[in-house]
């Protein structure tokens, strides 16, 4: 089965090799951090930072790694409060800076991970030496602000006593801010060496410009150093290498994701022009505007065959006739601004199909209806299946039967599927109106606890029902395995 894919810039499908296996979904409305005190320093004026990481929200500023010991004496990295996401990376001391770094590179692809390595040791003679920073392998010698250390300046993560912290800042009011929104994985300290990034990764042979992941548990990470690679779900902040754990605050064993630097989970895009309030790893939305806004998936696709479901949630009495999901053609997503999935998508080949939350006769294409579904309640997990090969849609409610008779598997005979244009490129989402609604989103990394457990034909995605036969996770394994 030939499959393409159709995806942001930033999305890339790895090749074979090391596998990381999991991440850590950090959600900044629920103050998520992890800290640990450092003891006693291998070196305090030489360390390294390494970390995967797959931003979630953008426009605001956010840390996912420092110190503090107050408001005048700490440092932090993470993403200036502007639209375009310049890294930041700060010391001070005494209210002070004695290092900082503001990228000219902008990195705000909610789709895409990036690999981080901060490299720091202020006894190089050379000041240009004293801090490194590499993003995917290269180093970066662009800064719009650039102060670098003083010789033999004594690090924030080098000093006994001071505490550091994972998915936050600390802000000069005295307590944790900035909490950052995303993935992290593969995050690591070396206390007492400055490594450049072969030790955390290297560029594919068959496609130099790719860098992936290698495996750093062989690695010496010093006394303060650690490894979290996010393995234990009941411990998210267990130190891989053997240390000392980390303590976690405000997380969860589902904010354990299988959403990696080397398989690479659809989320919904908050890059288009939507008015929602986008939440745990850009799976949730809460709609905030008195119109229809739409959400789609990151990762579209032109052929293929693909599954997700949704979890439906209500702050409302009367949500459901203002809930629509289902897919679209990807040239049109942005006109569902003001109307529901389901209208016709002007100026695109293919179709746009969605499903009503209430009413008769509510699953719809191109603004006609197809047939009657059954009405949503909250916490119902609506399942969709689209067949792209064949041009089909089928949709179903839990662990009931198709809609319509459907059979996804039924191939070119299409049984019960409302038929779409083959060839087009599709996203897949929906639309919500106003304040009435949130959904949970679940591509095959979700963001909600799943009691039973269902992975695709490939070993791929995590779903509460059972994947059709020949379906798979919107994934970028999938699209190379499939392909």
């Amino acid at each position: 089965m030939p499959v393409t894919g159709q995806l942001l810039p930033g999305v890339r499908q790895l090749p074979t090799g090391y596998d990381v296996d999991n991440s850590c979904r950090f959600e900044a409305s629920s103050s998520q951090r992890m800290v640990k005190t450092l003891g006693t320093p291998t070196s305090t004026k030489i360390g390294t930072v390494s970390c995967w990481i797959k931003r979630g929200s953008i426009g605001v500023e956010q840390h996912f790694f420092g110190t503090k010991q107050d408001g005048n004496d700490r440092c932090s990295i993470g993403f200036d409060d502007s639209a375009e996401g310049e890294l930041h990376i700060v010391q001070e001391d005494s209210g002070s800076y004695s290092y900082r770094f503001k990228t000219t590179a902008r990195f705000r692809d909610p789709s895409a991970w990036l690999h981080l390595v901060l490299a720091i040791d202020t006894t190089q003679a050379s000041a240009s030496n004293r801090v490194k920073i590499y993003i995917n392998g290269t180093q970066v010698t662009s800064f719009a602000t650039e102060t670098q250390p003083s010789q033999d300046t004594v690090i924030r993560y080098g000093i006994s006593g001071e505490e550091l912290v994972v998915g936050a800042k600390f802000g000069g009011g005295g307590s944790y801010g900035n909490f950052y929104s995303g993935y992290l994985a593969e995050v690591v300290f070396i206390d007492g060496q400055q490594l450049d990034p072969t030790s955390f990764g290297e560029f594919d042979s068959d496609s130099p410009n790719i860098w992936k992941p290698i495996d750093v548990s062989g690695l010496t990470f010093g006394n303060n150093g650690f490894y979290l690679d996010f393995k234990d779900s009941s411990n998210l902040g267990n130190d891989a290498n053997g240390g000392t754990d980390l303590t976690e605050s405000n997380l969860t064993a589902t904010d354990q994701s299988t959403d990696t630097c080397t398989n690479n989970f659809a989320t919904l895009n908050p890059l288009n022009p939507i008015v929602h309030d986008f939440e745990e790893g850009n799976l949730r939305i809460d709609a905030t505007a008195s119109n229809w806004d739409s959400a789609f998936s990151t990762i579209g696709a032109s052929s293929g065959k693909w599954y997700f479901e949704l979890k439906f949630l209500s702050k409302s009495s009367e949500p459901l006739v203002r809930s629509a999901i289902g897919v679209v053609d990807a040239r049109g997503q942005t006109q569902f601004a003001t109307n529901e999935v389901g209208y016709t998508v002007s100026g695109a080949s293919g179709d746009s199909v969605g499903y009503n939350g209430n009413g008769s006769n509510n699953i719809k294409k191109n603004d006609s209806a197809q047939y009657s579904g059954t009405n949503w309640n909250v916490n119902d997990i609506i399942c969709m299946a689209v067949d792209l090969d064949n041009g089909a849609v089928y949709f179903r409610v839990n662990d009931s039967a198709w809609l319509n008779s459907g059979d996804p598997t039924s191939g070119s005979t299409k049984t019960g599927a409302v038929t779409i244009t083959t060839g087009e490129t599709y996203v897949f989402g929906g639309t919500a109106y106003d304040a009435s609604t949130e959904w949970q989103f679940n591509f095959g990394a979700p963001s909600f606890s799943i009691s039973s457990g269902n992975a695709d034909a490939n070993g791929h995605g995590n779903f509460e029902y059972a994947v059709p036969s020949g379906y798979f996770a919107l994934c970028t394994k999938n699209l190379a395995e499939n392909g």
